[in-house]
């Protein structure tokens, strides 16, 4: 009956499963799914575990367990992590949250006695100047003392505008302020440089062109980042100009400013603090400038009271990036020039669908244009630029030139008779040069093959009005235009003297036969290119050749033929003094100098050499007797003339510090001239004082190679010269300066005045002043 039972209650489990087995199957699937949906879910809502667990610390008996409360869980061992400083390390890899609010700056600190302090930032103006004849020097002075006074608030100045500096553009190393923001005085100084430019411009080369090269360079300079003064508090321009000469901008009037404002923009960054003053020397420039200074003042006192941003308020300044301008401007002038980088123009692109591959295999473009594959620029090639007149007839160079009585030869040579050839003309005396060598002043023509000069010396008579440069790059005339030009102004200059009262008649007629010339008018006559030619022309209907050069271009000196007296102008005996007087243009100066005298050494054999000494009261004269033997040990030129220097009382001269002041007594040349030759014949160099000419302020030392039999022959024989240098020419026959020396003459030798007894010594000044009744009478009519 059990037995039944169960297997009846088999059979209907057995059929429970058989109906509802597909239910089952389905059900269990869906159950484990679920299951594992909310566990996950559990899961992710639960809080996350510690970012690192706490060490395990070693137990030095079981390695791996630490007891609990035990030392090692309270001070970790040496080298291991705590869970703060992982917590640290971790976050520190966490993506930076980026928040609504503008982050503040940090304030540079220093440390002042053991605190820690804020810095405070300064503005530190720098005034920059050029000047040829000291009158935008003048400017800039004035613009430092009014910036002194102010820029004032509350009626006092703010302490963090520091006192403005000064500085000439060419007595600067451009890479000290114009690479770079100067470096503060002090480290721990928070310092912003404020620059302030004063420039003029000319039509001539001038620092300012070596300056605007540098610029140029240090923007296109791969190795400088485009902007390097970006770090300046800002920057301002004020320029000089001539309307008169060029009436508007686009004529040139102020060229040279805007060029230096330009270039300052993409150096900054564009962070110009006040706009381009522009003023007109002839008119407006003072008002110009100080309405300009006025404005400057607010901006630096903006940037005080601003912690040197910046300011607002004030036309021209703000935001560094004012507008985009100047973008335009710079494309435009990089097309037109064909400098700086060209821009990517669509129009020139070519499509590589246009290119289509002909039978024989060759690419051509499907269109109607040629296509540049070299560059991408819509500009037509620039063609070699036109060398420009060194002195055009219409510049105002040439019309001062000419006011002063220079007959202008071509573009850029002239001629001009000096005081002494008048002088000579009415048997009054000549220069020092008939004392010394035996030449008649109005037997000698002045001249010059280039007026145009390195150097811009303080005794100069012609500041601001010749040309200056340090290389050549103007028209070039022939040499036998020159040569021919200076006669014909020469002889139409003597003829003028026809009527003056007191010419001699043999003496003008005398005159009309020129003998000597003279390359020392003005300028730097071995600038010229075919400078040998030009005496080799002098020397064919001989005439003596005298060149007088400023030591400053030793690759002509060196390939200079040979002339019958070379001259090299020494003017200092050391660098400082040699930058202060004749204020050169090339940056290497000295070692340009150096190299001449190397150079003149090596021809003191070949032909006669000669220093010039030009002696400035207060400049070159004070204790430097020992620098002028260095110089003449290094070079031993055959003579070294030492002269005072003239002063010519313009006001020129008082711009570049020149007074009557610096123009030394007789006594005084005189008693340098005994010092200096102390010193050589304390060296065994063998010089000795020769001859002197007073009334002219000029004593003449010479090499013991012109002493012969006890006398002095520094005098020339030109007759013999010139038979020598045939001979040379034809047979290759060198010769010395001995072969040609001759006889000084005794009224000329030092002690005795050195006045020709020819002629007639006339006092303009004191008790002493001569009768000129007894002199010849003026020559009326005379044949040319």
């Amino acid at each position: 009956m059990a037995d039944d039972t169960y297997a009846t209650g088999a059979q209907r489990a057995l059929s429970l499963w058989h109906s509802y087995r597909g239910y089952a199957l389905a059900l269990v699937p869906t159950i484990f799914i679920l299951s594992r949906l909310i566990s996950a879910r559990k899961t992710a809502t639960e809080t996350p575990p510690p970012l690192a667990p706490p060490p395990a610390a070693k137990n030095p008996r079981r390695p791996g367990l630490v007891k609990p409360n035990s030392p090692a869980t309270s001070r970790p061992e040496e080298g291991a992590t705590s869970p703060n400083e992982a917590l640290k390390t971790k976050i520190k890899t966490v993506p930076k949250r980026v928040v609504g609010t503008r982050p503040q700056k940090k304030r540079a600190r220093s440390t002042v006695d053991g605190l820690d302090t804020v810095k405070e930032t300064l503005v530190q103006p720098i005034i920059f100047f050029s000047s040829l004849t000291g009158s935008t020097e003048r400017s800039a002075k004035r613009v430092v003392e009014q910036l002194q006074r102010e820029p004032q608030r509350d009626g006092r100045r703010s302490s963090r505008l520091l006192d403005p500096q000064l500085h000439d553009l060419s007595y600067i190393d451009f890479d000290d302020y114009f690479v770079s923001p100067p470096k503060p005085p002090v480290s721990n100084l928070n310092v912003l440089h404020f620059y302030c430019i004063i420039v003029p411009t000319y039509n001539i080369d001038t620092i300012l062109n070596t300056f605007l090269g540098h610029l140029d360079e240090t923007h296109h300079d791969f190795r400088i980042d485009t902007a390097p003064l970006s770090g300046l508090a800002g920057y301002t321009v004020f320029g000089f100009g001539d309307r008169e000469g060029w009436p508007t901008e686009e004529a040139g009037f102020c060229s040279q400013a805007k060029e230096v404002d330009r270039w300052l923009a993409k150096l900054t960054g564009k962070k110009r603090a006040y706009p381009l003053g522009l003023g007109d020397v002839k008119s407006d420039g003072e008002k110009a400038l100080d309405e300009w200074c006025a404005g400057v003042q607010e901006v630096l006192c903006d940037m005080a009271a601003n912690g040197g941003a910046l300011g607002e308020g004030v036309p021209g300044s703000g935001e560094p990036l004012e507008s985009d301008e100047e973008d335009v401007e710079d494309d435009e002038h990089a097309s037109n020039t064909g400098s700086g980088r060209r821009k990517t123009l669509r129009g020139d692109i070519a499509d590589l669908e246009d290119i289509k591959v002909s039978a024989d295999g060759s690419a051509k473009l499907d269109a109607v244009f040629p296509v540049d594959f070299t560059t991408y620029s819509k500009s037509t090639p620039i063609s070699p630029p036109i060398p420009k007149e060194m002195v055009p007839t219409t510049s105002p160079t040439y019309a001062a030139l000419t006011k002063q009585g220079y007959t202008i030869i071509g573009s850029h040579s002239g001629v001009k008779i000096c005081r002494w050839t008048k002088s000579a003309l009415r048997g009054r005396g000549s220069c020092y040069k008939n004392s010394f060598y035996g030449i008649k002043s109005h037997l000698c023509m002045e001249t010059t093959p280039s007026l145009s000069c390195s150097n811009k010396c303080v005794f100069c008579w012609r500041h601001g009005t010749n040309p200056v440069g340090t290389t050549w790059r103007w028209k070039v005339d022939p040499p036998e235009l020159i040569f021919q030009g200076a006669k014909e102004g020469h002889y139409k200059k003597i003829k003028m003297m026809r009527g003056v009262p007191g010419v001699r008649a043999e003496r003008f007629a005398e005159a009309m036969r020129i003998r000597h010339c003279a390359l020392s008018l003005v300028g730097e006559p071995i600038f010229y290119p075919h400078i040998n030619e030009f005496v080799s022309l002098l020397h064919k209907e001989h005439i003596s050749s005298f060149l007088v050069c400023n030591a400053q271009h030793p690759d002509q000196l060196a390939a200079l033929h040979r002339v019958t007296q070379l001259y090299v102008s020494i003017d200092a005996s050391n660098r400082d003094s040699l930058r202060k007087i004749d204020r050169p243009l090339h940056r290497d100066f000295w070692e340009r100098f150096q190299r001449c005298l190397d150079i003149l050494r090596e021809k003191r054999h070949f032909q006669r050499t000669v220093y010039r000494l030009t002696l400035v009261k207060g400049f070159n004269i004070e204790d430097e007797a020992v620098g002028y033997a260095d110089l003449v040990e290094k070079g031993l030129p055959c003579f070294v003339e030492i002269k005072g220097v003239t002063y010519c009382g313009t006001s020129t001269s008082a711009g570049a510090g020149l007074t009557m002041q610096n123009v030394p007594f007789y006594e005084e040349v005189a008693a340098f001239t005994v010092a200096l030759n102390d010193e050589l014949n304390r060296r065994g160099l063998g010089y000795g004082i020769a001859a002197e000419h007073s009334h002219s302020c000029c004593i003449l030392l010479a090499s013991h190679r012109f002493y012969v039999n006890d006398k002095w022959h520094t005098k020339i024989n030109y007759k013999r010269f010139f038979e020598l240098l045939e001979k040379e020419n034809t047979d290759g026959e060198a010769f010395t300066p001995e072969d040609y020396m001759s006889e000084t003459d005794e009224w000329a030798l030092w002690g005795n005045g050195g006045f020709d007894p020819k002629d007639q010594r006339v006092y303009r000044k004191g008790k002493n002043k001569g009768n000129t009744a007894d002199a010849a009478p003026a020559l009326e009519v005379v044949a040319a």
